[in-house]
């Protein structure tokens, strides 16, 4: 995949967002997550289908949704879309390389869990110091 067209896309969402925020139809990450529904759902009908330019169309929309519900919010919860595909990295390479070991899923994924509850906590324990 060639970074720079994922970068550019970025660029899009960016400046998407900045239309919605002067138009009244955009209710931010809530309207986006209700169209990501909606996007998966044609996914699923185009694949018995076999139309690859289709099914790729509306994978399209499903990415489009999903950058869209990040960039909504970072403004509204704070979140960060570089620390959102960070995590997806680590997650899923920590999972694979688990899987690669032979440690299973369920153990590799309470491993995680149990992490990102430690993360959680140590965060809690710096606010209210």
């Amino acid at each position: 995949m060639n970074k720079d067209i994922f970068d550019e896309l970025l660029a899009v969402v960016r400046r998407k967002n900045l239309i919605d925020k002067t138009i009244e139809w955009s209710g931010g990450s809530s309207t986006y997550l209700n169209e990501l529904k909606n996007e998966i759902i044609e996914v699923e009908e185009e694949l018995p289908l076999n139309r690859t330019c289709y099914l790729e169309d509306e994978l399209a929309d499903v990415l489009w949704d999903y950058l869209n519900v990040l960039k909504c919010l970072e403004e509204e919860k704070g979140i960060s879309t570089c620390s959102v595909f960070k995590r997806a990295y680590l997650k899923y390479n920590e999972r694979i390389t688990a899987i690669e070991n032979n440690i299973s899923w369920e153990d590799i994924k309470s491993t995680q869990k149990n992490k990102l509850s430690m993360e959680y906590e140590s965060l809690l324990n710096k606010t209210s110091e």
